[in-house]
């Protein structure tokens, strides 16, 4: 069964976002769209109107991206265990940045989150319909752990957008660094230098794969989540990892991508790795 793109959907206007945003993806990807609606189990006053709505919205989609199929669909039971199946047979899940009618929202509440914590394939948040395809994609890369899976999402977004792509790497110097040495660099110099040509060796062998992408690479000092957030005011996505744990404790999505999904205006993709 072919993969399609699945948009969690509920009418609302970030819904509606999602929903225009995975028509342009779709697009791109040549994939068939479907728009997934939860129907939560309590009493219904119009037990015919949640199917109406996605199916509505699908054909307007269809309408305004033609050459594309576009589905809509409405399940009962659980949103989290819904869309978290869903995500399954779908090579990309897209979801508003609030919706399914909850004030806590996909980005801030457990909804999104535990989704997120169970789809085996990548998963984007939309926040708003503003959105500029021609601005960079932006890369947060952990040099440490990098991941094909990752680098090749990133960059084959960059290259079906013909845009460029920012490989965003962050690092901290060591606490117990203070003094340098008199025939060599700073230490913070030396790290910097280290980390930039670090990252330039993980990079290299996509930039051979693919040779049209134009590639920008960025070694910061500092907090790469601050660094990410402020390279997504001027993206069109911004693309982080997830390490696909749980721990006893629940849900283990990063401090990193945390705070990328509630502060990035751009939308997010979280791809799943190792």
């Amino acid at each position: 069964m072919p993969r399609n793109i699945t948009v969690g959907f509920d009418g609302s206007p970030e819904s509606l976002a999602a929903a225009e945003w995975a028509a342009l993806e779709a697009q791109s990807l040549g994939l068939p769209l479907k728009l997934l609606q939860v129907r939560e189990p309590v009493p219904e006053i119009h037990p015919h109107r949640p199917d109406r709505i996605p199916r509505e919205a699908a054909a307007g989609l269809g309408k305004r991206h033609p050459g594309i199929e576009v589905t809509g669909e409405c399940l009962p039971g659980s949103a989290t265990e819904v869309l978290a199946h869903a995500s399954k047979g779908a090579g990309l899940l897209v979801l508003g940045s609030r919706g399914l009618g909850r004030a806590d929202g996909f980005l801030v509440g457990s909804v999104g989150l535990n989704v997120l914590a169970h789809a085996h394939h990548p998963v984007v948040f939309v926040r708003s319909r503003q959105h500029d395809s021609q601005r960079p994609v932006v890369l947060g890369l952990d040099t440490d752990h990098p991941d094909s899976a990752l680098l090749d999402f990133a960059f084959d977004a960059a290259a079906r957008r013909g845009t460029e792509l920012r490989v965003v790497h962050a690092w901290s110097a060591s606490p117990y660094v203070v003094d340098g040495t008199p025939d060599g660099p700073p230490p913070h110099e030396a790290r910097a230098l280290d980390d930039a040509e670090e990252l330039a060796d993980v990079v290299r062998p996509w930039r051979q794969k693919f040779p049209d992408v134009e590639v920008t690479e960025e070694s910061w000092y500092g907090s790469a989540a601050a660094h990410l957030v402020a390279a997504g005011r001027e993206a069109s996505l911004v693309v982080v990892g997830r390490r696909g744990r749980r721990s006893p404790f629940g849900t283990h999505i990063g401090h990193v991508t945390h705070a990328v999904l509630h502060h990035s205006p751009a939308p997010v993709a979280v791809v799943s790795h190792g």
